[in-house]
């Protein structure tokens, strides 16, 4: 089903073109987020991705119409069922959180979209006690959600502050390389974490885009 999408208004349909959009940015770059996640983790980042954005959209798929925020906790329900490691408790927790922001509305516009992305980032960082710098998800993620309320603030077209966003998490993913990772199990290594882009940074980065991706072709 095509999203209804006017003036910056969107429906669940296009939280559902958003996961199938993640779904398959994972799958693309599975090899790669494993070969990051190997350098400085478990090497089974990718494989986690994929089986959980892969979950989404069956637990999706056939399903009726529903408010946007029911949907992003069905997502979150469902990562935190199927993902291993830290990303299926982080992702979950997001996406409930955000969710719930939103509450039942039928439709919502960029302003309730960049609040739900801020409680998906609140979230995170309560969970994982992490801030911007420890080589983790946040890294993408913060300046991401600041980047959409900055453009959303001065005026554009929500897709084009979602390309901002995006932009700005990318910019935040390479922005790892050079960090000496602080929290998850990345921080074992100590010094050898540097010279390292973030797995977690780099898939939320691709989450992001995805979100960009589907909310521009349903304008």
């Amino acid at each position: 089903m095509r999203a209804v999408l006017t003036e910056a208004t969107l429906r669940s349909a296009t939280i559902a073109a958003w996961m199938a959009e993640v779904g398959a940015a994972m799958r693309a770059q599975r090899n790669q987020l494993t070969q990051l996640d190997a350098a400085i983790g478990d090497g089974d980042h990718g494989t986690n991705m994929v089986r959980g954005f892969d979950a989404v959209e069956k637990a999706l798929a056939g399903r009726g119409e529903a408010a946007p925020g029911q949907v992003l906790i069905t997502c979150g329900k469902t990562l935190v069922s199927t993902v291993g490691g830290a990303s299926g408790p982080l992702w979950g927790s997001a996406l409930r959180r955000a969710g719930r922001s939103l509450g039942d509305a039928d439709e919502i516009d960029g302003a309730q979209l960049a609040g739900a992305l801020a409680a998906a980032l609140a979230a995170v960082q309560e969970l994982g006690a992490a801030e911007v710098g420890d080589k983790t998800i946040v890294d993408a993620l913060a300046p991401a959600v600041a980047a959409l309320r900055t453009a959303l603030d001065e005026g554009g077209p929500l897709a084009h502050a979602l390309s901002a966003a995006a932009a700005a998490a990318e910019e935040g993913a390479r922005a790892t390389i050079p960090l000496q990772a602080r929290k998850g199990r990345a921080s074992y290594l100590g010094e050898r974490s540097v010279g390292h882009r973030d797995p977690g940074a780099t898939s939320t980065a691709l989450i992001v885009s995805a979100l960009a991706r589907a909310v521009a072709r349903d304008e």
